[in-house]
């Protein structure tokens, strides 16, 4: 009741202070066109949450919105007033340059925000910390003190406003310190003009220990300032990649920098599969030695002793990952159509058991479901006649080996996989869920969660609820709160999957509806519900266009086309208006020019697109997620449902729900899915999954069994049960 009365009597004030200013000041004729730009601002920062409505909502929390709302409008109000008043800018000049200083505080918050490099919730940091500087730069003293006592981008912003402050320079420093310590991969890439400071070459070590690789094409480059830097540092780590930058293909070299450090491995041992001059690259004999040595690096990580270049940019998981896509995965995805498994699965008839593994591990968010299958197979036939799962796992040191049960699960190989371990298959489910709470990540627990929604076992399900409900107890037994909450949120999930337990999850854990939609969350203060289409303009983005496009009859829809994208509008139901680029030349990135261009305007029309739909290949997807407006309610995605790209989306679009598909998203599938939400929508009711899905789920069982192949591999909002675990676990964080 106090919550709902304080933001009432702020919303009062607020809107009171367009009548009334906050002293008796005069503002001069010549000078009110300065103070109407501070006001275009803040209207421009109010408008960024989709509604002018006199309330900068940036958070769910009702005190941040309004200490927000606070500092830029009221806050801001005080300052421009407050120079007016100043006597100590005697001339209007003076004055005006202030001004222009405040307005420029309200539009590097606003763009910093809509460009996601500032979390708006620092807005009344920003705001006083201005205040601040604006007060010591008029008694002309150096802003460095305020700089370092307050975040890397306020600093930033308030710097970079204050330029002719005597401690600017220095403040760049400061900030680059700051800067260093928040992204230690970029260090090399901006350290050029500090080379010479004392702080320079500890700097390099930082890189180094956070990012190996980044040090590679530097060192290469000695007549560059960072070349010249790394060059002269007399660390024996650093000089063994000075030698390694000469080499022929020196980053094939840099996953085994710990073994030639220490002399396990020599650049001889390692260059036979690499190749150089007449020698060859052999690809299959580099991507096993990776794997042995993969094994033999995780076996010293469960010891205590991390690999320095284990992890990161061309790191040891790195290249696997690459090479495992590139020379196995990508060759028998391109061959799906091919029948004969002798052909279109040759490239990993080299592989064994072990190789096999780490090549599904590495590529799942790359495999089609026909290409693991086999896979999988082949790695089972390939452990003997009487295959044993647990010794395979054994062999890899449990390495990977949650994600390995979670990818099983998901393709309906999991029973088989535990049928080979007979009495130690309880084991490996128990480990599975177990010490979730200890990873220092959520990737784990999504998996878990991941899991459950793709087995249909009743009695693994069961066991899978019990090992959760005895792993939240013994976190409650020990006081481990974190690990409590954790699991409390798994078993709540997990019970609501089934509708007979009746589970409210939004009464439960404090997450938006997931089985439902409702018409008014998706509309706009217009009433119109707009989205926002993703395409790119290769062979199957040009054909995934001619197919959306065709869901359009001219009875039901206005289309317009411009110069990079279709505007089209319902002319019956609810207003529908959809924005989609062109899929225009992708080879020098007119596709990717539209999108932006398309974004620009849908913001400056003041148009927030709450369905967000991406067509085009899973490489393309990481373009689409970084475009994302946190307008978004509901987004549909091609290859999608691994845990980075469903953390990395809901960072952008906290509150979205998710169709994604275990493998490349098919236009036969995709449009059959757009058409029933667009329907739906038209029609003004809302959303409801289940039901949703069920319709469709009974018109692909109609027809070829192919295309319900393709069908079963869609995961709707209210199964993916990894995506409302992070949502639920990022709420009940706060």
């Amino acid at each position: 009741m106090n919550k709902i009365f304080y933001l009432l009597i702020f919303l009062l004030v607020f809107q009171l202070r367009s009548f009334a200013s906050p002293d008796s000041t005069i503002i001069p004729i010549g000078r009110q066109g300065f103070h109407d730009k501070i006001k275009a601002e803040q209207l421009r920062a109010d408008k960024t949450d989709g509604k002018a409505d006199g309330m900068i909502k940036v958070s769910k929390s009702d005190d941040i919105n309004m200490q927000v709302t606070d500092a830029i409008m009221r806050k801001v109000d005080i300052l421009r007033y407050g120079i007016e008043a100043n006597k100590s800018l005697p001339t209007s000049n003076d004055k005006i340059r202030y001004l222009r200083y405040i307005e420029s505080l309200v539009r590097d918050f606003t763009n910093n925000w809509r460009a996601r490099k500032f979390s708006p919730a620092l807005a009344p940091v920003l705001v006083e910390n201005f205040s601040a500087i604006l007060q010591a730069n008029l008694r002309g003293e150096n802003m460095v003190p305020y700089i370092q006592q307050v975040p890397y981008e306020v600093g930033l912003i308030n710097s970079e406003i204050f330029k002719e402050n005597p401690g600017y320079q220095e403040s760049k420093k400061t900030l680059f310190l700051k800067f260093a310590q928040l992204h230690p991969d970029k260090i090399l890439a901006n350290i050029g003009p500090y080379i010479n400071e004392p702080f320079a070459d500890t700097l390099v070590l930082v890189a180094f220990e956070n990012s190996p690789s980044q040090l590679y094409s530097y060192a290469q480059s000695t007549s560059s300032l960072p070349g010249q830097l790394i060059k002269r540092n007399q660390d024996s780590r650093i000089k063994i990649i000075v030698q390694l930058s000469h080499l022929d293909g020196a980053l094939f070299y840099f996953p085994f920098l710990d073994d030639l450090i220490s002399g396990k491995q020599t650049i001889e041992s390692i260059s036979k599969y690499i190749g150089s001059n007449e020698k060859k690259y052999d690809s299959v004999g580099y991507f096993k030695l990776l794997v042995k040595t993969e094994i033999d690096y995780y076996n010293r990580l469960k010891h205590g002793d991390t690999p320095i270049a284990m992890a990161g940019t061309d790191g040891l998981m790195d290249m696997l990952q690459r090479k495992a896509i590139q020379h196995f995965i990508t060759p028998i995805n391109e061959l799906h159509e091919v029948n004969n498994p002798a052909i279109r699965f040759r490239a990993i008839d080299p592989l064994g058991p072990q190789e096999l593994y780490y090549m599904m591990v590495f590529g799942e968010n790359e495999i089609f479901t026909s290409s693991y299958k086999n896979s999988f197979d082949r790695m089972m036939q390939r452990l003997g006649p009487k295959p044993k799962g647990d010794s395979l796992l054994m062999s890899v040191n449990f390495d990977h080996f949650k994600k390995f049960i979670k990818m099983a699960a998901a393709y309906n190989k999991l029973d088989t996989f535990l049928r080979t371990m007979k009495d130690n298959s309880e084991i490996l489910m128990k480990a599975f869920v177990s010490k979730l709470e200890s990873t220092g990540t959520l990737e784990d627990a999504v998996d878990v969660a991941d899991s459950y929604g793709s087995i249909r076992d009743p009695n693994l399900l069961k066991s899978m609820l019990d090992y959760v409900t005895e792993n939240e107890q013994r976190c409650l037994q020990s006081g481990n709160q974190p690990g409590q909450k954790l699991y409390h949120l798994l078993r709540t999930i997990f019970l609501s999957s089934d509708p007979a337990n009746n589970i409210d999850l939004a009464k439960e854990i404090g997450i938006p509806p997931v089985y439902t939609v409702d018409y008014n969350y998706l509309a706009d203060d217009t009433g119109r519900i707009i989205q926002q289409v993703f395409f790119y303009g290769d062979k199957d983005g040009k054909e995934s266009f001619s197919s959306y496009m065709s869901s359009f009859p001219a009875s039901d829809w206005k289309v317009t086309t411009t110069k990079e994208w279709v505007e089209i509008k319902s002319i019956k139901g609810k207003p529908i208006w959809i924005y989609a680029n062109l899929p225009l030349d992708n080879v020098t990135d007119k596709d990717a020019d539209a999108q932006k261009h398309l974004i620009d305007y849908l913001d400056e029309k003041n148009l927030r697109p709450a369905v967000v739909i991406h067509r085009g290949h899973s490489y393309h997807l990481q373009y689409t997620i970084e475009q994302l407006p946190e307008t978004a309610k509901i987004i549909m995605l091609g290859s999608c449902g691994g845990y980075k790209n469903l953390k990395q989306i809901l960072d952008y679009a906290p509150e979205a729900h998710i169709i994604s598909t275990k493998q490349i998203g098919a236009k036969d599938i995709n449009k059959p899915i757009i058409e029933a939400l667009n329907n739906t929508l038209r029609a003004g009711k809302n959303i409801d999954w289940r039901e949703m899905w069920n319709t469709l789920d009974a018109s692909f069982a109609k027809g070829p069994h192919d295309k319900k192949d393709l069908f079963d591999d869609y995961v709707p909002p209210h199964k993916n049960l990894g995506a409302l675990f992070i949502k639920a676990y990022t709420k009940a964080k706060g």
